[in-house]
């Protein structure tokens, strides 16, 4: 699979990605010490939705788009909010133009005392990465291979934060590099908490993932805990455009497996193809 993420920025995976991603650094945000993210795959920072890439597709308005007119309920507004703002931050004009990636979302979320790592091999995606962050002092782009870092750089100084695992699964064996990155970062941090993203092209690679990332959490002392989260737009067909993804979350916080089935039941038929969307979320075995 080759994913350049400018094709699908805004796609329904981000937006799943992302409301994950908000909610899980909102919830750090609850204690006064320092947290710090880790983005290992962190791409440009910013898609322009205009762009012959986004245009060529047009996924992004069958993803944030289409969430931006949704109405929500009481319940899920407040949680699905935060995230709104922040796509709305970066178009000031009211119409939608750009979507941000993980580190600026990240970034949106971060106070004072906090910090990002945002790893970027890619030169052109590295130097707009750099350009979207301004010099900010809190944030750091590194050049460097994420599969490299993720176990440089944990656990962080600050022992708070989550590592964000986001690659572009252009490798064949991505899947098993995904698991072993994990696994070696988990040893070094089993206190930290890890999003990490998958297309669901392949039932074997996904299930065979979440129960190596599940043994890990169960081998850990003390224990990780894990949810998993698989959202589908459409039935997947042979050779067919990527309709479902999935999470793995790690340590997630305790709030966030109730939060989630708040969201996701009012994202069904937003970001449903054709019919309404469908999602699992289970705590997977090892």
């Amino acid at each position: 699979m080759n994913y350049r993420h400018a094709f699908h920025a805004g796609n329904f995976a981000d937006v799943i990605k992302h409301i994950v991603l908000v909610r899980i650094l909102i919830y750090l945000q609850e204690k006064p010490a320092a947290f710090r993210v880790i983005d290992s795959h962190a791409g440009a920072g910013l898609y322009d939705l205009t762009s012959e890439e986004a245009e060529r597709g047009g996924e992004w308005r069958t993803g944030i788009a289409r969430l931006m007119q949704a109405r929500f309920s009481e319940q899920a507004w407040p949680l699905v909010a935060p995230y709104l703002d922040i796509v709305r931050a970066f178009n000031p004009q009211a119409e939608l133009k750009a979507y941000p990636g993980s580190p600026l979302i990240a970034r949106a979320l971060l106070r004072p005392q906090d910090r990002l790592t945002a790893c970027e091999l890619e030169p052109g995606a590295r130097k707009q990465l750099i350009s979207a962050l301004r010099k900010d002092t809190q944030a750091r782009v590194v050049d460097l291979d994420g599969w490299t870092a993720l176990p440089a750089f944990v656990p962080p100084n600050e022992r708070r934060g989550l590592v964000l695992i986001d690659p572009p699964f252009e490798a064949k064996d991505e899947f098993e590099r995904l698991a072993k990155g994990f696994s070696n970062a988990f040893a070094k941090w089993p206190t930290g908490s890890y999003l990490i993203w998958y297309p669901v092209k392949a039932r074997r690679a996904t299930d065979e993932l979440a129960r190596a990332v599940a043994t890990a959490c169960e081998a850990s002392k003390p224990a990780g805990k894990c949810l998993r989260l698989e959202f589908s737009v459409a039935p997947q067909e042979s050779d067919g455009a990527l309709v479902s993804s999935g999470l793995l979350i790690v340590n997630p916080p305790w709030t966030l497996a109730s939060e989630l089935k708040t969201i996701l039941l009012e994202l069904e038929k937003p970001l449903g193809l054709g019919g309404v969307a469908r999602f699992r979320l289970e705590t997977p075995k090892p």
